[in-house]
């Protein structure tokens, strides 16, 4: 096999109930063509974000942050950010 160039370009979306990958939004590509596709499916997310959560909310690192001195904005501050 020859040596190609390969470009990667990151794409969200969902398998669908027939198996078939739906992507959100079209490709940023203006080509058409074969292409290799790598799916990463993600991990029980929410475990993990749980386990996360538990071990910030008990590790001594994270202790600067009851600090009132760390509460430097308030909810005025900033912009809202605009929902995907």
């Amino acid at each position: 096999m020859m040596a190609t160039n390969i470009t990667a370009i990151e794409a969200f979306g969902e398998i669908d109930e027939h198996r078939q990958l739906r992507l959100d939004e079209p490709l940023p590509i203006g080509t058409a063509g074969r292409v290799r596709v790598i799916i990463l499916l993600p991990e029980d997310s929410a475990e993990d974000e749980r386990e996360w959560l538990q071990a910030a909310q008990h590790n001594p690192a994270f202790d600067f942050l009851a600090d009132a001195e760390e509460d430097i904005y308030t909810l005025a501050d900033g912009k809202p950010c605009k929902q995907i």
